[in-house]
């Protein structure tokens, strides 16, 4: 199979990539040169870069924000988040990023983020999400058809 890049990736098509288990949002995309360092390896900085990339496209496929295009957005701020890298990458290989989210609270979230290739996976991030208002005055709360839809679509559950 051929992977599209760029492109919300389907379940059979995240399979046949070897991502297990399917994740909600799944994009496709290929280690370009100039994300490699002096090892000759993908550096460590660029994960977080893929990982941001997903994140922001699930924001607006969610429809958590569509950042500034209309109407009121959140401010979408990382609270904390753990990165493990468990395989290194070359250059040329294709790799899926995937995003879900795993639990949520009234005005934060925490997503699981995860680099796959050539069915290994190769690193993961775990980062807890905090939606503020948007001059950055206090919380803004998750609105009810988010929530409905980290249950339905992510499998999330609710915290206290």
């Amino acid at each position: 199979m051929t992977l599209t890049y760029h492109t919300p990736l389907s379940p059979a098509q995240q399979v046949v990539a070897g991502v297990d288990p399917v994740q909600p949002l799944a994009m496709a995309d290929r280690v370009r040169f100039s994300e490699l360092d002096i090892l000759n390896h993908v550096n460590n900085k660029v994960y977080l870069e893929w990982f941001e990339r997903l994140r922001v496209r699930y924001s607006q496929e969610w429809g958590i924000s569509n950042y500034g295009k209309s109407g009121v957005n959140p401010r979408i701020v990382i609270r904390s988040g753990n990165i493990r890298y468990h395989q290194e990458m070359r250059m040329d290989e294709d790799y899926v990023a995937t995003c879900g989210c795993r639990a949520f609270r009234t005005s934060s979230y925490t997503l699981g983020q995860q680099i796959w290739s050539g069915g290994t996976l190769r690193a993961t991030f775990d980062c807890v999400l905090v939606l503020l208002q948007p001059d950055g005055s206090g919380r803004f709360p998750i609105p009810d058809e988010i929530r409905a839809r980290f249950i339905a679509v992510d499998g999330a559950t609710q915290e206290g």
